[in-house]
């Protein structure tokens, strides 16, 4: 009886000493912390920034098209020698040799008129003419002149780009928020890759521990006659698969812990250890709250309204090709020339011009007809497209919500099993060290221990994976009550 007592009290010293040696240097890290991390400096992360960079300048060009375009071209020098054939006045040819040179200098100003589809156009224009064999120079040039350019019946593109881009445009900044959280909800499921692992060994450390100190005890009882050879070769097995349920546990942790450090952009040599995401928000979400927020938040209604636009948009441009075209050209300006450059600014004369030009199909074999047919048809598969996905995102918005709170409400049940297994491998594991019950019992109690623990944190797992989840299709924050919003674009 005395040996058995010192043994237990060894037992017990061990159990408290299994967590006291030192340990490497390591960093502790939160779920939030770990997300937000992901969603600064992750590879991800800069491949969105940088996305979105992009939709930003695509959209500042589209703008600068509407917004006056001053443009300058010249041709300094344009020289020329060489031997050119002349008709004499008896209209025999001669060849003789020229040496010349012509520089064109314009300045223009550019307007286009989005509502029409046309363009106004102001121009200064001034040409230099060389003769080096005659040593003669002249001077032409147009002062200013004043242009309009307008299509007339035709596809005006302006005015269909102005209502689709605004669309594509806010379209790319709703997508870089769903790419963040796509990002969040990858590193809540590494996250919880690794903190399995952690737990896992955890488990697997202690079981080794305690099932090593049984072994011991079940020796000193098998030298007694007390335990039978069966239970005490059973006890030496469960040694030895703690032992590689350890070694592939730890394997398990280091292959996790590199997963979620290279998602992440975490370059140091630092341990991680994670804390269990254990508080989780109050909030049960309600799903005719949830899908309003989607369609509002969400690109996906705004990636419905241009395509619809686009199509129609098609259809418009189909008509307009194939029908009535005609065109409006009219200019007037100042022009002059002379052998002096001032020349061109005294006293210049007027310059006019109008040119109207149409064209219009007579006999086309039904190729109008069935051009405009083909974008009809497109415009309506693009509708019956957009109404099957407007469907199925609402489906999926649903069935998160319902996911979401069925996995809250879940948690709460995993974590009573849990607390509830463990108490109970603690009493089991007490009354066989004292010889009270079998060492299946004390198996069975082990295993539906380790079971609970593991469901505690999947539960967990599934829960913020649920929630990152929501987040990103409704681009909503439950806990705060606002919309999601990203932080400015970088405008250098």
């Amino acid at each position: 009886m005395k040996n058995l007592i010192i043994l237990f009290m060894l037992f017990v010293l061990q159990l408290l000493c299994t967590n006291c040696f030192a340990q490497p240097a390591q960093r502790t890290m939160s779920l939030q912390e770990v997300v937000e991390l992901a969603q600064e400096q992750s590879a991800a992360a800069r491949q969105a920034q940088t996305s979105r960079e992009n939709s930003y300048w695509l959209w500042r060009n589209y703008k600068s098209q509407y917004l006056p375009q001053l443009s300058m071209s010249a041709n300094l020098p344009d020289f020329s020698r060489t031997i050119t054939p002349v008709t004499q006045p008896d209209g025999t040819i001669d060849f003789r040799p020229v040496a010349n040179n012509y520089s064109e200098l314009s300045l223009n100003l550019e307007q286009v008129i989005g509502a029409t589809g046309g363009r106004v156009f102001v121009t200064s224009l001034m040409q230099r003419f060389d003769d080096f064999d005659r040593d003669q120079k002249r001077y032409n040039g147009n002062p200013a002149i004043i242009g309009i350019e307008q299509p007339l019946f035709a596809f005006n593109k302006l005015a269909w780009d102005k209502r689709i881009e605004p669309l594509r445009y806010q379209e790319s900044q709703r997508q870089f928020l769903e790419e963040k959280e796509k990002i969040a909800v990858k590193a809540t499921e590494l996250y919880f890759d690794l903190l399995l692992a952690q737990t896992n060994r955890t488990i697997a450390t202690k079981n080794l521990a305690n099932n090593d100190t049984l072994y011991h005890i079940a020796s000193e009882k098998y030298k007694l006659g007390r335990l039978s050879k069966n239970d005490l070769l059973q006890l030496r097995l469960a040694v030895l698969n703690a032992d590689l349920a350890q070694a592939q546990a730890t394997l398990d942790e280091q292959t996790a812990t590199l997963a979620l450090k290279t998602f992440v952009g975490l370059k140091d040599s630092l341990l991680l250890q994670l804390l269990t995401p254990e508080q989780v928000p109050a909030t049960t979400v309600k799903a005719g709250f949830a899908l309003a927020e989607a369609r509002k938040n969400r690109k996906e209604s705004t990636n419905f309204r241009r395509r619809l636009l686009e199509a129609e948009s098609k259809v418009a441009k189909a008509k307009g090709d194939n029908g009535l075209n005609a065109s409006l050209f009219a200019t007037f300006g100042l022009t002059n020339s002379g052998g002096n450059f001032t020349d061109i600014y005294t006293r210049p004369g007027n310059q006019q011009s109008a040119r109207i030009g149409f064209s219009m199909p007579i006999l086309d074999w039904g190729r109008q007809r069935s051009d405009i047919k083909v974008t009809e048809l497109n415009r309506q598969l693009v509708q019956y497209t957009v109404e099957q996905e407007e469907a199925t995102f609402e489906q999926e918005v649903l069935t998160q919500v319902n996911q979401y709170n069925t996995l809250k409400s879940r948690i709460a049940t995993t974590a009573e099993a849990d607390a509830i297994a463990q108490e109970r491998y603690d009493i089991t594991k007490s009354t066989f060290v004292i010889g009270r019950i079998s060492i299946t019992d004390l198996n069975i109690a082990l295993s539906e221990k380790d079971q609970a623990r593991r469901a505690y944190i999947i539960s967990l797992s599934e829960f913020w994976k649920a929630y990152y989840n929501l987040r990103q299709l409704t681009l909503f924050d439950f806990e705060r009550n606002e919309a999601l919003r990203a932080e400015a674009t970088n405008k250098n």
